[in-house]
């Protein structure tokens, strides 16, 4: 899987950063979190205009000003949640996982243009697939923490993952 992964030949082996973990390397209790990213406010501009989220909450400076009671440009919680997720799959999934199966999300506070936000991540599930050989089920809960401690989202993902050097069906 790692020469798949890798874009530019290598004059002697070496461990390619950045693969995903396999389920081994989730045991139950252990904790990670992501590096940081700050959430612009073109990356806003260019959401809400992508997806049609074009309603004044996102894109009227006045009313988040004057009606909503805002200080600057808000962030659409799926906009975070999209980030959060970035972040996890550069650092946690590539090459090693294999499908989503859903997820409770809670959105507990605002992010704005400006914010940097990172992943707090802890394993609360892991167990092998009694049905699929090489796979198994990992649910972590996922706290997105802003620059001053602030959680702004929680949610827990329920993923497939491989396990090592097992085939998978």
């Amino acid at each position: 899987m790692e020469a798949l992964l890798k874009s530019a030949p290598q004059r002697r082996s070496m461990e390619t950063a950045g693969l995903g973990y396999y389920f081994e390397d989730l045991p139950l209790g252990r904790t990670f979190q992501t590096v940081g990213r700050t959430v612009t406010e073109p990356d806003i501009v260019n959401f809400i205009n992508t997806i049609g989220m074009t309603e004044v909450l996102f894109t009227n400076l006045e009313f988040l000003k004057n009606v909503a009671g805002f200080k600057g440009r808000l962030a659409p919680g799926s906009l975070v949640y999209c980030f959060a997720e970035g972040l996890l799959a550069q650092a946690t999934m590539q090459g090693t996982g294999l499908a989503f199966l859903g997820m409770q999300l809670d959105v507990k506070g605002p992010t704005f243009a400006g914010d940097t936000i990172h992943v707090e991540c802890e394993v609360i599930e892991s167990r092998r697939s009694e049905t699929r050989a090489g796979r198994a089920l990992v649910r972590t809960r996922n706290r997105v923490v802003k620059q001053d401690g602030t959680v702004v989202m929680e949610y827990t993902p329920m993923r497939m993952l491989k396990c090592r050097g097992e085939a998978t069906q």
